[in-house]
Parts: C-alpha cells; sequence; structure tokens
C-alpha cells in the first residue's frame, strides 16, 4: 500500500504527479481528453513558471512579458490577415505604378514618422501604461476598419497605422524595460526572455489567425485581431505603476552632451561602444528588412499562379529567421560581451559575407540561409547592443539609451524594406546591392570604433576629436 494510505485507482492508472486525475472509466475517447487537458495544464504551469522566474513576478517584468506578447499576437494576426494583399497585390514587375504606391503608403511614411516618434516618446514624462494602451485601444478600430473595408482604399491607411503603433509600442517597450528589472538578472537577460516569448506568441497566435483566416476569410482574421489588441488593452493597464516614475532620468545624445544654464548636463553622450554597436545594428537590420519585403516580390513574380507554393516558399524564409532569432537570443543570453566592438563587427561581417554569397549563388536556397543568418545575427547583436547600454551608461540615462536606439533601428530595418520593394524582384541584384552598402556600413563601423569616421556630415564628438588632434599637434611641436 502507498505510504499516504490512499489506495491507487481501480483502473490501475495512477494520476500524474501535479496533473489531473484519470477518468474513472476507461474509454478511448475519455483517455484522449484526460491526456489533452493534462498536456495543456502542464503548459501552462511550465510557461507562467518561466514568465515569474527570477523575481519577475514581483518587479512587474512578467505582467510587462504578457503585453508584449499580446503586441506580437496583433502583429501575427494583421500579417496573416493582409498576406495577399499588403505582401503581394503590388507584387509584380508588370506594375511599377503599383509598387510605387505600395511603398508611398506602407513603408515611406516611417521615415518621417519614425524620428517625431522615437524624441517624443523619449521625453515622455507620465502616461507610459497608458501610451501603450492606447497604441493597443486604436489598433482595435483600425482592425475593424480593415474588416469593414476590406476591398476598399481605407485598408491601406489604417494597416499603416497599425504599423506605426507596433513600432511605437516598441519604443515604449525598451525605455520602460530597465523599469521592471528583477535584481536577479541583467537587462540582456531580461531582453532575450521578451523576445522569446513575443516569438512564441507570434507563432501562436499567426497559426490561430491562420484558421480564422481559412474558416472566415481575412475579415476573420481581422476581427481575431480587433480582439486580441483589446485584450492588450486590458493586459498594459495591469502593469505596475512604477513604470511611470521618471525620477531622475537625463535624456541621452548622439553627439557632445548637452549643457544647462546652470552648467548642469541635460542629456549624456551614448558612449564609443553604443555608438559601434548601433552602426553595426542598423547595418544588419537594413538586411532583415530588405529580406523581408524583397523575398516576398520575388517569390510572387517567380510563383504568380501558384499560391501554395508562395506559402511554401515564403514558410521556409520567415522559419529559417524565426529560427535564427531564437537561436541569436539563446547564444546572446550566455555571452559576457567583453569585446563587443568586435563581436559587433563579426555580426555584420557574417550578415555582409551571406548577402554577397546570395548574390553569386542566387536562389531560394541562398535567401533561406540569409534569413538564417541574418536573423541570428540581429538577434545576438542586439543582445551585445542591450549589454553595452547596461554597461557604459548612468542609470538614469538607460531608459532614454534605449528608446533612442530603438528608434535608430526601426529606421534601418524600414530602409531596408524600402529597397526590398524599390529593387527589380531578381536575386542578384537585389542581394549585391545589399551586400555593397552592408561593405560601406561595416567600413564606417570599423572606422568609428578606431575612433574616425568615412561620413563627413556625421560629424565626431569633441572628445575624439581632440584625440585626433592630439598627436598631430604633437608632431608640429616636437618637430624633425
Amino acid at each position: 500500500p502507498p505510504k499516504n494510505g490512499t489506495a491507487p485507482p481501480k483502473n490501475g492508472t495512477a494520476p500524474p504527479k501535479n496533473g489531473t486525475a484519470p477518468p474513472k472509466k476507461l474509454t478511448v475517447t475519455r483517455v484522449a481528453a484526460w491526456r489533452s487537458k493534462d498536456l495543456t495544464q502542464r503548459v501552462v504551469r511550465l510557461f507562467f513558471s518561466l514568465a515569474h522566474a527570477d523575481g519577475a513576478d514581483r518587479s512587474g517584468l512578467a505582467k510587462f512579458t504578457y503585453a508584449w506578447m499580446g503586441n506580437y499576437a496583433v502583429d501575427a494576426a494583421m500579417a496573416v490577415a493582409l498576406a495577399n494583399t499588403l505582401f503581394f497585390s503590388a507584387a509584380t514587375a508588370e506594375s511599377k505604378d503599383k509598387v510605387a504606391l505600395y511603398l508611398l503608403i506602407t513603408v515611406a511614411p516611417f521615415a518621417v514618422i519614425a524620428p517625431v516618434i522615437g524624441p517624443a516618446l523619449d521625453r515622455l514624462q507620465q502616461g507610459r501604461r497608458a501610451a501603450l494602451a492606447a497604441s493597443f485601444a486604436v489598433r482595435v478600430v483600425l482592425a475593424a476598419v480593415m474588416a469593414l473595408n476590406f476591398n476598399s482604399w481605407l485598408l491601406y491607411p489604417a494597416a499603416l497605422g497599425c504599423m506605426v503603433l507596433s513600432k511605437s509600442f516598441g519604443v515604449l517597450k525598451a525605455a520602460m524595460t530597465p523599469r521592471v528589472l528583477p535584481g536577479q538578472i541583467t537587462l540582456t537577460k531580461a531582453n532575450s526572455r521578451l523576445t522569446a516569448f513575443g516569438l512564441a506568441a507570434g507563432g501562436a497566435f499567426g497559426a490561430i489567425a491562420s484558421g480564422f483566416a481559412w474558416l472566415w476569410g481575412s475579415e476573420g482574421a481581422l476581427w481575431f485581431m480587433a480582439a486580441m489588441a483589446a485584450g492588450g488593452v486590458w493586459l498594459c493597464l495591469r502593469i505596475p505603476g512604477w513604470v511611470e516614475s521618471t525620477e531622475g532620468e537625463v535624456q541621452t545624445s548622439i553627439g557632445d552632451p548637452l549643457i544647462g544654464d546652470r552648467g548642469r548636463s541635460r542629456k549624456v553622450a551614448l558612449s564609443d561602444h553604443v555608438v559601434v554597436a548601433l552602426w553595426g545594428n542598423g547595418g544588419i537590420r537594413v538586411l532583415t528588412g530588405f529580406l523581408t519585403l524583397f523575398a516576398a516580390f520575388v517569390i510572387k513574380h517567380d510563383t504568380q499562379h501558384d499560391p501554395f507554393t508562395q506559402l511554401v516558399l515564403l514558410g521556409l524564409v520567415g522559419g529559417a529567421a524565426g529560427v535564427g532569432s531564437f537561436l541569436g537570443n539563446a547564444l546572446g543570453s550566455r555571452m559576457t560581451f567583453e569585446k563587443p566592438d568586435r563581436l559587433i563587427i563579426g555580426c555584420l561581417g557574417a550578415a555582409m559575407g551571406v548577402a554577397a554569397c546570395a548574390a553569386a549563388l542566387a536562389g531560394l536556397p541562398l535567401a533561406v540561409v540569409v534569413g538564417l543568418v541574418g536573423a541570428t545575427a540581429s538577434a545576438l547583436a542586439k543582445v551585445c547592443l542591450d549589454a553595452v547600454i547596461q554597461r557604459d551608461m548612468p542609470e538614469a540615462s538607460r531608459a532614454s539609451a534605449f528608446g533612442r536606439s530603438e528608434t535608430i533601428l526601426q529606421l534601418s530595418w524600414v530602409f531596408g524594406g524600402a529597397l526590398g520593394v524599390l529593387l527589380p524582384p531578381v536575386y542578384w541584384i537585389g542581394f549585391l546591392v545589399v551586400a555593397a552598402l552592408l561593405a560601406l556600413v561595416l567600413s564606417q563601423t570599423v572606422v568609428r570604433g578606431r575612433g574616425g569616421t568615412l561620413i563627413p556630415v556625421i560629424p565626431l564628438p569633441s572628445r575624439l576629436r581632440r584625440s585626433a588632434s592630439a598627436p598631430a599637434t604633437a608632431r608640429s611641436t616636437t618637430g624633425p
């Protein structure tokens, strides 16, 4: 007999540890239902244990993670709903006017909006939770507009609004993460955890949205998106109130620090390692943004009358990118980043190398490899950037540094996406152009790490100008 004095069930099947009891009467249907319920409960318990680990439940990181997952879920639902409109409707070489209109409506406005959104959110002193909730609330309305006007021109500006709000959410997320950081983990690990949970949510809810699209069309997926966005409002309002505290925060500047009237610094300059990391990350984001749209256009161009093949081929590229993101975050969470400049240059060099190989050996297999390597390099470089900001920047300026860096990375992605739309849908042409561009960015990153610059329009901080002129001054005074 068991030690606790309870007899085993008559059917001979013992209840699993921390699980549900088996049915009293065994049938195939009941056992299948019991197994499904038990497995679901185990997965849910594992999810909550991971989300609340390391003190995340007490610091507020867990509730912040749920809101971040909601943002990924809404984006995934919109991508599924608009898969045959925004990504494919203009992707034919014979309709250059449609391609230009697509670029004008969906991509170009980011170049104007992002520089405004980033600094505005950076200076937001109160109401950050309300701003996050508002980004979801407006997307509820825009999703309804898209569902009711799916075959109208209103679809495109509404989709643009959702994209802008999603990017704004990302900027706010970067600035708010330090406020919910548990004392047991680093900011690098927290950001990696957020990315991993976000990707998992995007995959899971994207699959559910695909089911809605299969049953009720794209409009059904858009109504599912609206429901997810409504849930996101509630998740944002549950974030702890201390994320609103901005006492002592100091904004950051890429150039020299800004000095106030009384000689006090009103802005802190980003460190040299942070600037180098931004150059490297920006170059890699150009590649990932380029591949996202360019792959869709090329695959559509090559398989215009086979929608199923289009879906499979895009799934290969997207799946490789997803695997790369998980791999990069997993590697980054276990690294110490003692020499961040070398790692950033290595990631950017790998991205440039694989793009050059894709130009020389044009075809879908190399595009899949580019997706894998590019996503891995992007995730690893982003983790390195987070670690450098946490290490080099004072605590009072970290939130601003994260918000500003996220804005720069968003702009880089948009620039790459614009290249993917404008370039001809030919593999070797597209990858040759982006490889040449990455080679230029790589050169600038290396030179910037040594205290110089290849771009005169971007001046060096005064401390670097003084250090560069010091050797020449010494030589002139000593003489031969």
